[in-house]
């Protein structure tokens, strides 16, 4: 850490004595809440609430259990409000979202923070090779998230993945089952969003002969048959409230408990979940629950958006068409300057069609599907090589975004009076304006 407050370089290195520069950011915070004087450091990604469970506990019955989330990244400190009641404000404005300058004081509720941002050198290592498991990526990205899975494997703990859809979330859960002592055992996954809520409950914990119309035959869960092994709870932000409790305490006591029945069943299982939602932001709304979240977050996982590390898409178009097809460099330069919105499904999906249609052909088609409508543009073209599931969510964020601006601009930006005419909460209206940068 340098007394001037300039940056430092961190270097970062690889078992193979790769290294890579960053600039890693550190924010020194300070403030006074009901317990007195506190002073904290911050150097990585850190929750700021009125919970026990956040990394920086503000005593402060205004400020929400989780308020606002802090995380240092190679280009400074970013402040993001995680759906909190009063609001989070920076240097005096509201912000949803926002990088800090180097100097900043945050208001939330009633108290007050100074931020000041030094640089500390933290060394990040990184796994050697551009692969684990079926996971690939040569960037420091990527490396990175690799060797944190080596670390996280071995251990029992429940883990979350979070990432942005098309990742590959489901994919580091496997990996994560894979380089762990538990990979000759059960991987059962659970697709939450996938399955009714009639229906999800039996799903996790199986159902006695009788317990309810059609169950014919008794059945173990989902939970009881990775025995031994690994659960994954794919999106698991979207597990119904009312199950929520009943996962809670399987992961509490180790046991389950078949509807129908009235003996618990002990159960030797580690749970992974998976989401491209924020449940922090889930919990201040009150539709997750705040210690099945913790419970299930021991260990976390980020995986970053391909966008973010371009210099992956050599390497992930190689693993998709094979090692002895010819690759033009033309095309691999055409496709890093894509934004993959879709990440690497969306790629994959690009992949299969130049098998068919040729890469022309394929590079055609992209604009139709990856680039993102914006404001006064037309409306999102409908395209038979796009899957249903992509097209409804662009026609889906070209509505939310018109509406809104519209509302917006009726209400003179006031947040208050626009919810109310939607008939929606204002902190939906305030997500909703960061989604689409209103």
């Amino acid at each position: 850490m340098t007394d001037d407050g300039f940056d430092a370089q961190t270097q970062v290195t690889g078992n193979d004595g790769h290294k890579a520069s960053l600039n890693h950011q550190v924010l020194r915070v300070r403030w006074r809440d009901g317990e007195g004087e506190k002073v904290a450091e911050v150097s990585r990604r850190s929750v700021l609430g009125s919970s026990a469970s956040a990394q920086l506990v503000v005593v402060d019955p205004a400020v929400s259990r989780l308020h606002c989330e802090l995380e240092p990244r190679p280009d400074g400190v970013w402040l993001r409000d995680l759906g909190s009641r009063n609001g989070t404000f920076v240097n005096g404005v509201l912000v949803t979202g926002a990088r800090l300058p180097r100097s900043a004081r945050i208001v939330v509720g009633s108290t007050e923070i100074e931020c000041v941002e030094a640089s500390s050198p933290t060394p990040v290592q990184l796994w050697p090779k551009g692969e684990f498991g079926p996971l690939v990526g040569e960037s420091v990205a990527m490396r990175a998230l690799f060797h944190q899975l080596s670390l996280v494997a071995p251990s029992l703990a429940a883990v979350l993945v979070h990432g942005e859809t098309g990742t590959g979330k489901e994919l580091v859960a496997r990996a994560i089952h894979e380089a762990s002592p538990r990979a000759r055992g059960p991987y059962v996954i659970v697709d939450c969003a996938a399955l009714p809520e009639t229906l999800l409950d039996a799903e996790l914990f199986g159902h006695a002969k009788g317990a309810f119309t059609g169950a014919n035959s008794a059945r173990a869960g989902a939970i009881e048959l990775a025995d031994g092994g690994t659960v994954f709870l794919d999106e698991i932000g979207e597990l119904p409230l009312q199950v929520q409790p009943k996962l809670l305490r399987a992961i509490e006591s180790r046991t389950v408990r078949r509807l129908g029945e009235s003996s618990h069943r002990r159960v030797d299982v580690r749970f992974v979940s998976a989401t491209h939602r924020d449940l922090r932001e889930m919990v201040n709304a009150g539709t997750f629950r705040e210690d099945l979240l913790f419970r299930l977050a021991v260990l976390q996982v980020d995986v970053p958006p391909l966008r973010s590390r371009p210099e992956d898409i050599l390497s992930l178009v190689r693993h998709f068409v094979g090692p002895s097809a010819a690759i033009d460099p033309l095309v691999v330069d055409e496709l890093r300057r894509r934004p993959w919105f879709g990440n690497v499904r969306e790629l994959r999906n690009f992949v299969e069609r130049a098998k068919v249609l040729g890469a022309g052909a394929a590079l055609a088609s992209l604009p139709a599907v990856s680039v993102p409508v914006r404001r006064g543009e037309p409306l999102p073209a409908v395209s038979p090589d796009a899957p249903f599931k992509d097209l409804r969510e662009r026609w889906l964020d070209h509505f939310e975004r018109e509406y809104l601006s519209a509302l917006l601009v009726r209400h003179s930006r006031n947040v208050t009076a626009v919810a109310t005419a939607a008939g929606l909460d204002r902190t939906y209206v305030h997500r909703l304006m960061k989604k689409h940068e209103l």
